[in-house]
């Protein structure tokens, strides 16, 4: 009875066990993406996940920006960390310093048995992820860049032609000053301050914001970002806050949602905020290039990255790895590039990416929407390559707050930029010190 119930059991055994399959390897992501483009990033891992058998990403919303990296070095020191951990560009040197933490992207792609052919890429957005080496250590993901959006139908209004936005700074204080007198409250605004009045403006001039080619070349990097150039730009902009011609909206985006809504005609911002834009806005909108002062030699270049990259964490399997590599290869597909592109308004990464949505004729029925791409492919400089400093989160927080003393009329621009240098300068070199 006894051998009759065991051969019965390892018969059905034998029936059941080529129904269950292999396992999948499961690679854990942490990312900081809400609304609209958590979805994107849901879709994203589906179809990766229906496009093969053998990996499985799970997203998983951890929080944001600032929320995210500390909580993944917690957990990397505690030895449950994701495998894939997205962080903002201003977290890179951070991300760079934390030895162990991190693999570098191109090893983990060469391990798997793919070739990292930086050409491939947007001249501006692999420089800024990789190494004086040549290696990639992250992956760009959503990398976006700063625009110029202005409200045509306020535009009209003000006898301005619609299909001519400012060009220039000069032009910008016109514009806004006709903006006024046409009843336009909020005549201009920006988002990000740091990012756009300062960083993006440095390297769109091709001025130094820090030495050491902005601190690629090393931590002893240190701020400059109260030339001449920078005093006047930042004083103009006090002089129009002064007119009511520059409307301080809050740090971060806070100044989109006016622009949305049609109170402010003018906005400095980030070119993710196309699909919002064209999601929430009751009027015809255009985007532009940054605007510069003609009389600056070398301007204008290229504006510098923002948005987030993708890190891989250490500790891992080498099968979890070939997974993460095999994601990223997919990530890399021109087609899907191109219609994250065209759905998110960040950058498609990839050369290939650029022309298949040129092709397509999305430019063309979206005009304005290719402004961050040529904005980006220029060739880079020394001096316009990026901006890669330690202790970069608390440097933009000192942005925001000198800034702020400008705007109230508190301090003069040259005080309020000395004092950014000086303060800056300080956590750059607390960051030397400790790395």
């Amino acid at each position: 009875m006894k051998k009759s119930l065991t051969a019965i059991t390892l018969a059905a055994c034998a029936l059941v066990a080529p129904a269950i399959g292999h396992a999948q390897t499961e690679i854990q992501w942490w990312h900081s993406m809400t609304g609209g483009l958590n979805d994107w990033v849901l879709d994203l891992a589906d179809g990766f996940n229906k496009s093969q058998k053998d990996y499985k990403i799970v997203p998983t919303y951890k929080g944001t920006y600032d929320e995210t990296m500390p909580a993944a070095v917690a957990a990397f020191r505690a030895g449950n960390a994701p495998h894939i951990l997205q962080v903002f560009e201003v977290g890179t040197a951070t991300m760079m310093a934390a030895k162990g933490a991190v693999v570098p992207v191109g090893k983990v792609l060469t391990d798997a048995g793919y070739k990292f052919d930086a050409k491939a890429y947007i001249p501006a957005v692999v420089g800024y992820y990789t190494a004086p080496s040549g290696q990639m250590l992250s992956f760009p993901f959503n990398s976006s860049t700063t625009v110029f959006n202005y409200n045509k139908d306020l535009f009209k209004k003000a006898g301005l032609d619609p299909n001519k936005p400012p060009a220039t700074w000069p032009e910008v204080v016109l514009a806004a000053a006709k903006l006024k007198a046409a009843g336009v409250s909020c005549p201009f605004t920006t988002s990000w301050q740091g990012w756009t009045q300062l960083e993006s403006f440095s390297t769109w001039h091709n001025v130094e914001f820090a030495t050491k080619g902005n601190g690629f070349g090393g931590t002893s990097a240190r701020l400059v970002t109260n030339s001449p150039l920078h005093v006047r730009h930042i004083e103009n902009l006090s002089n129009m806050a002064k007119q009511g011609l520059f409307v301080y909206r809050g740090r971060g985006n806070k100044a989109d949602a006016p622009f949305y809504s049609g109170e402010c005609a003018m906005a400095t911002a980030s070119s993710s905020t196309y699909a919002s834009i064209k999601k929430n806005a009751k009027f015809d909108f255009g985007i532009a290039p940054l605007p510069y002062y003609p009389d600056v030699a070398g301007a204008p270049q290229n504006t510098v990255i923002g948005g987030a990259s993708l890190w891989v964490m250490g500790g891992k399997k080498p099968a979890e790895y070939k997974g993460v590599a095999e994601f990223f290869h997919y990530l890399t597909n021109a087609d899907i590039q191109s219609k994250s592109h065209q759905r998110t308004g960040y950058l498609p990464i990839t050369l290939a990416s650029f022309d298949l949505t040129e092709k397509s004729g999305f430019y063309k029925q979206n005009p304005g929407t290719d402004v961050a791409v040529n904005q980006m492919i220029r060739k880079t400089t020394d001096k316009s390559r990026g901006i890669r400093l330690g202790n970069f989160i608390q440097i933009r927080a000192i942005e925001d707050e000198e800034l702020e003393q400008v705007w109230a009329g508190k301090k003069t621009a040259k005080e309020a930029l000395d004092a950014i240098v000086s303060r800056g300068n300080e956590q750059l070199a607390r960051f030397q010190k400790a790395n």
